[in-house]
């Protein structure tokens, strides 16, 4: 791997902190604007609807752009966007410098992505398995040490960290980003939407929004599972975050890897697994250590795939991935946005805080669906 592979996972690392840093202090926020732990995680909604709409129209309208330049200014726009958050009162402007900030990452995650891949070629899973284990990463070291700022200095704090290592970070890619060769087909929007044609795309695009619809659905609002539920202390919150994160590290990871060469095995088995830890999860959540483990399971399995997903929509999209890439993000947030808004309304249920969990669990049932036919296309083809 070159370093522009692990350069690329560093900016992806904190793009992954800044999306489900909210899940680490939903009570903080809350307590601080006076409003409801359910309405505060919109923060997280309407960072992944920003995603939704923003990563294809970003990737459009930056496509003749130089792609580290495109990168470069993403994280110029994710800083400022932070910078609002952190000094700002006003839950409305709060949200709208949420879904600024996530114009700007999806942005950066899809050409992040198309970039890794080339320069890797053969290596382009083992690649993007590295490039999203900055987001796995993020779950495992930026979010929880963003829950531990958060609940000793202020929610804010955290918001300003992450606006000046954005611009360290942009530094460090405008620097060691080679420029685009001027060789090969000149980028075009035609070419890129022709390269959606093969259903196969859908297919995994279909998948991603499965994928983290599920798993997000519960991690969205695993801080009232923890606390009410579980019965643990909010100190004990950013630990088990940890738990996760290290669990989603170590899935993105062994994805990448075993996806070069067991892709169908990997998505199969990671899809059961995910689905039986949540439906355990729903039933066991009153049990610490259960609990625990079941959530570090949720990681491992439920990020696992991403690697082999993205991989395989910028591999039935050769000729024009990047649009097909932008699309993954967005289908990514799809599942985000439609998981944590569906349980949203679960929490406040009769079911409480198991309720994320039961949602989630249901979006993981529907994953065979659309890797059932995607198999069967590919067995064809």
């Amino acid at each position: 791997m070159s370093a522009v592979t692990y350069v690329l996972a560093a900016g992806v690392f904190l793009m992954g902190t800044t999306e489900f840093i909210v899940a680490g202090i939903l009570p903080e926020i809350a307590a601080d604007l006076g409003i409801s732990v359910a309405s505060t995680g919109l923060m997280i909604t309407v960072f992944a609807v920003g995603m939704i709409v923003g990563t294809p129209v970003m990737t459009i309208a930056t496509l003749k752009l130089q792609r580290r330049l495109t990168l470069t200014l993403a994280l110029l726009v994710f800083a400022i966007g932070h910078v609002i958050v952190a000094v700002s009162s006003n839950f409305p402007v709060i949200l709208a410098a949420r879904f600024l900030t996530a114009l700007a990452t999806g942005a950066f995650w899809a050409v992040a992505a198309v970039v890794a891949a080339k320069a890797a070629g053969p290596a382009a899973s083992k690649a993007l398995g590295i490039v999203l284990g900055g987001g796995m990463l993020a779950n495992a070291l930026g979010v929880p040490l963003g829950a531990f700022a958060g609940q000793a200095i202020g929610w804010r704090g955290p918001f300003w960290g992450l606006a000046m290592l954005a611009l360290l970070a942009a530094a460090l890619i405008l620097r060691l980003v080679a420029k685009d060769s001027t060789a090969g087909p000149i980028p075009s929007v035609r070419a890129e939407l022709a390269s959606l044609k093969d259903v196969r795309v859908w297919l995994v695009l279909a998948g991603c929004a499965i994928v983290c619809g599920s798993s997000l659905a519960a991690y969205s609002f695993i801080s009232p599972l923890l606390t009410e539920n579980t019965g643990l202390p909010a100190v004990s919150v950013p630990l088990i975050l940890v738990a996760y994160g290290i669990g989603a590290l170590v899935g993105s990871l062994l994805g990448g890897r075993l996806g070069t060469t067991h892709q169908y095995p990997l998505l199969f088995t990671s899809a059961a697994a995910t689905f039986l830890v949540l439906v355990l999860l729903a039933l066991f959540s009153h049990q610490p250590a259960a609990t625990i483990i079941l959530i570090t399971l949720l990681g491992l399995f439920g990020m696992s795939t991403n690697p082999v997903l993205i991989g395989k929509a910028v591999g039935y999209a050769e000729h024009a991935p990047t649009l097909a890439s932008a699309l993954s993000t967005s289908s990514f947030n799809v599942g985000t946005a439609i998981g944590s808004w569906i349980a949203g309304y679960a929490l406040e249920s009769a079911l409480g805080t198991t309720g994320p969990v039961v949602v989630g669990a249901a979006i993981a049932a529907l994953y065979f669906i659309p890797l059932g036919i995607l198999f069967a296309k590919d067995r064809r083809s």
